[in-house]
């Protein structure tokens, strides 16, 4: 190593040189003070050369240390080898360079991952908004801004001349909630359906927002459902009416063949008379109870939401039923869990649901043995719901498609408003109804609130 006159080292032993000078002639002089100063400060400068050499020079640089700024800022591009030492700890530097090499692949990998992951989620046909509880919009994919015809929007505020009860939507959604909005966009009416799920990322809470516009599926089921609905009136008025017009236009004949002439009615003749306006009496009171029963349909009560526990819910309507199911040789279980599950519910109108299944259930019965029925409260996807599961003869699968038409029944004496009137109920309560069942095997209906 080349001498260096300005090392900290060579200066600090210039200085304890001249102090050992001084304090040579010093102690020939009648100066004790001066002596015991000097004796001080020899002492101390030797302790600093003993213990702390080096303290002021810089650390030799070393594979290591020069490796630290490249990982501090996660550069993997750098070399470990010095330029004046390239023979240097060569096992060392093979293994970190292998490690730097396992990082960079790394590293390329992550980012063809996030570009794959990132066009996926671009061109999704189900529009995805992304905002943080800010409002601030972290992604808003290509379907949603075509959905909403906008360019770009960075903060939910934005979004708000487009709908306010869409944002109000997005904003009130909890994991698992789904709601249908009408949203007016450029003089076209659009129906999205939208769906959200809460989200944590790096510590932060997140909302995905999935939304679609099913305004053409929705006119198809309407078109559909009217068909079906003006299939079954036409089948029911015609069943009325038909006979009616029949049995008047007989009447009306016969009574014409009379008026004209002398003769008089024989009680025969009256008997029968009476008869055919005694069928068309029954048969016009049918046909007002058939139009009270669909007015019904369309006056359903508006519901007023409150707390409802569904364990004494489902026990009051087992009550209901109990002397029923006890002449039917009927067994009937109630199940809960979580004990304490509840619903943010009409009372009234849910119990009323739950009364039609519990009957249609009863109902449904065509054998002795084996007759039960089980109540079951739960949580599906969090979410509360309610179970009506029997084990009576089933539903063919073609009624299966038709059960929720309504005045379609699968019974004799059924009206076939209850299921529709069921289904309308659950849709206020933003929930809906779905069915499973088998042939021989039983049926089970189950509300999702």
């Amino acid at each position: 190593m080349a001498f260096d006159r300005r090392s900290p080292l060579v200066q600090r032993l210039a200085i304890l040189l001249v102090t050992l000078l001084a304090w040579a002639w010093v102690s020939r002089q009648d100066n004790f003070m001066l002596f015991l100063l000097l004796l001080g400060a020899i002492v101390f400068q030797v302790y600093q050369l003993v213990e702390k050499p080096t303290r002021s020079e810089p650390p030799p640089a070393s594979p290591t240390t020069d490796a630290q700024p490249g990982f501090r800022f996660d550069e993997t591009t750098f070399s470990l080898v010095p330029a004046d030492r390239p023979d240097s700890l060569p096992t060392l530097n093979q293994r970190i360079q292998e490690a730097l090499q396992r990082a960079r692949n790394t590293r390329v990998e992550k980012d063809s991952d996030f570009q794959f992951f990132k066009n996926i989620v671009q061109h999704v046909g189900i529009g995805l908004i992304v905002f943080k509880q800010t409002g601030q919009i972290q992604i808003i994919n290509t379907a949603a801004r075509r959905l909403l015809k906008i360019q770009k929007a960075d903060h939910l505020d934005e979004l708000v001349p487009i709908s306010r009860e869409l944002i109000d939507t997005f904003q009130k959604l909890k994991t698992g909630g789904r709601e249908l909005v009408r949203v007016k966009l450029s003089d076209e009416v659009s129906q999205l359906s939208v769906y959200a799920i809460e989200l944590t990322v790096r510590g932060e809470a997140v909302k995905l927002i999935s939304m679609s516009n099913i305004q053409s599926e929705l006119e198809q089921k309407e078109m559909e459902a009217w068909q079906n609905l003006v299939r079954v009136l036409t089948h029911e008025i015609m069943n009325s009416v038909t006979p009616i017009s029949s049995l008047a236009g007989i009447v009306e004949e016969e009574l014409r063949s009379y008026l004209g002439s002398a003769k008089s009615l024989s009680a025969e003749q009256l008997g029968d008379m009476h008869l055919s306006v005694q069928t068309i009496s029954k048969r016009s009171e049918g046909l007002i109870h058939f139009v009270r029963e669909f007015r019904s349909l369309t006056q359903v009560p508006q519901p007023h939401f409150g707390h409802v526990a569904v364990g004494p819910l489902l026990h009051h309507v087992t009550l209901l039923h109990r002397q029923e199911c006890a002449e039917a040789d009927i067994e009937v279980s109630i199940h809960v869990q979580p004990d304490q599950l509840a619903l943010n519910a009409d009372k009234n109108l849910t119990e009323q649901v739950l009364i039609n299944l519990f009957r249609n259930a009863v109902q449904s019965f065509d054998r002795p043995a084996h007759r039960k029925i089980m109540l079951t409260g739960l949580l599906i996807e969090n979410r509360p719901a309610i179970s009506v599961k029997d084990t009576g003869s089933g539903i063919e699968p073609e009624a299966l498609e038709k059960i929720f038409i309504p005045f379609y029944s699968t019974k004799k004496a059924g009206s076939g408003i209850g299921l529709s009137l069921s289904r309308q109920i659950m849709r206020q309560h933003n929930g809906s109804i779905s069915v499973k069942s088998a042939v021989g095997a039983g049926t089970e209906f189950i509300l999702r609130f």
